[in-house]
């Protein structure tokens, strides 16, 4: 059986909130050991085989793998933007030892079919895991729920129409009420599509002033409430892909007080960036839903530190060099994140907003809970799907050089503090710095 000890690492542990210098043995892609003292790191490398191999980690930080949900690859139908094997090495190099993808395909994945090309696709091109989320109606048009049992039986793990909002609620409900029965959970787009159509900024002077569209926060805290209320009726598992305004964060409180099975997750852009990124009218800046203001993103990162907001998430979304480079109106939204959102988010850590176990909580253990996946921990007998990083090491971004077949991040450029030094997905090591 294989057998791998990390040696001299700051073992980051989500799960029991500490940050301690120790070692961890994996065997056969599990780990079977963890420890602290010098007489127990002893009593591991005595339990090691000759044939071991050993990893001195030199004080740099050792975590549990991120689970990252929401990720968009380009197949079928966009492969020019993104294939399972460059999303693969992009995740591996940035941490992700699970993708969980996006339905929101040409076409979309909506039939146990799609969803078994999908799988196998995956399974012969990613380095790392790829759980798939099928479509929540057909098409994704919201007129008629697909067959919700087969899709779960072909491997789907959540259902989502993704930014497509279902708008019939008599729809919504009965998919909702099919979902509860089966034990399945559905991530919505909490967002009114009647006030947010068009709009590429949040509302407000800055907006006024760079004569962008643009829509209310009101616009996410209304297509929760309406969610909520039929999380109410039908007592499905729910999931608010994205939480990004202040105004949403009472609503959500409320749900979780009143016992409901919702969680919520926010993007790395929404932690990290504000709309007076947009000035320059770079559309690489140009996300769904549009960047928010500086009290907004305050609102979001204490929302995490307390645990409101349960998972955080690269929603990483390639797009063509022909797709972002047009006004900013008419680019396509999104920024591919797989890569970056480790040293992006290591941010939050430098300016002492987030401890490092708090982050992987929203990383790794909460969105592996969600999903009913035993990754995400430190913890004897949990898969060995790490990550071993530098949280202090100067990088700087460049998108040429990164992985990912589409280059639209907006961090291009940027001076951070963080790079990853290697992933393991079971055991084994995909990534190398």
């Amino acid at each position: 059986m294989p057998q791998t000890l990390f040696l001299n690492a700051r073992l980051i542990d989500p799960e029991g909130d500490s940050d301690t210098l120790g070692a961890l043995l994996v065997v056969d892609g599990r780990i079977t050991g963890i420890a602290a003292q010098t007489s127990d790191i002893e009593a591991l490398k005595a339990a090691m085989t000759d044939s071991a191999d050993m990893v001195d980690c030199g004080g740099k930080c050792l975590a549990p793998g991120i689970v990252d949900i929401g990720v968009k690859v380009g197949e079928p139908g966009e492969r020019h933007k993104e294939s399972y094997g460059t999303a693969g090495q992009a995740a591996a190099a940035g941490g992700v030892t699970t993708m969980v993808t996006r339905p929101d395909t040409l076409p979309p994945i909506d039939s146990p079919e799609t969803l078994d090309f999908i799988r196998r696709r995956a399974k012969d091109e990613a380095k790392v895991h790829v759980l798939p989320m099928a479509a929540l109606t057909k098409g994704r048009v919201g007129r008629e729920m697909t067959e919700i049992g087969f899709l779960m039986d072909a491997g789907a793990v959540a259902f989502t129409d993704g930014t497509h909002v279902v708008t019939d609620t008599k729809v919504l409900s009965r998919a909702m009420t099919y979902a509860r029965s089966l034990g399945a959970l559905v991530i919505g787009h909490p967002q009114d599509p009647g006030l947010s159509k068009g709009a590429v900024a949040t509302s407000g002077k800055f907006a006024s002033l760079r004569g962008l569209p643009a829509v209310s926060p009101m616009a996410e805290r209304m297509g929760l409430d309406r969610d909520i209320a039929l999380v109410e009726m039908t007592g499905v598992k729910y999931h608010a892909d994205q939480i990004t305004c202040a105004r949403a964060l009472p609503a959500l409180e409320r749900a979780k007080a009143n016992g409901f099975d919702v969680t919520a997750g926010t993007s790395m852009h929404h932690l990290t960036l504000n709309e007076m990124d947009l000035a320059d009218y770079r559309t690489f800046f140009k996300v769904t839903p549009p960047l928010r203001s500086e009290d907004d993103r305050k609102a979001l990162v204490e929302a995490v530190r307390s645990g409101l907001i349960d998972i955080i998430g690269s929603f990483h979304t390639p797009q063509d060099e022909e797709s972002k480079r047009l006004p900013f109106e008419e680019a396509a939204p999104g920024a591919v994140g797989l890569e970056t959102m480790l040293p992006v988010l290591l941010r939050l850590t430098h300016a002492d907003d987030l401890s490092l176990p708090c982050l992987f909580r929203a990383l790794s253990l909460n969105p592996a809970k969600r999903l009913g996946l035993d990754c995400g921990r430190l913890a004897v007998g949990a898969p060995a799907d790490l990550v071993l990083f530098d949280p202090d090491k100067p990088v700087v971004i460049d998108r040429f050089k990164l992985k990912s077949k589409s280059k639209n991040t907006p961090f291009d450029g940027a001076r951070l503090q963080g790079k990853v030094l290697g992933t393991w997905v079971s055991g084994a090591r995909v990534y190398e710095a």
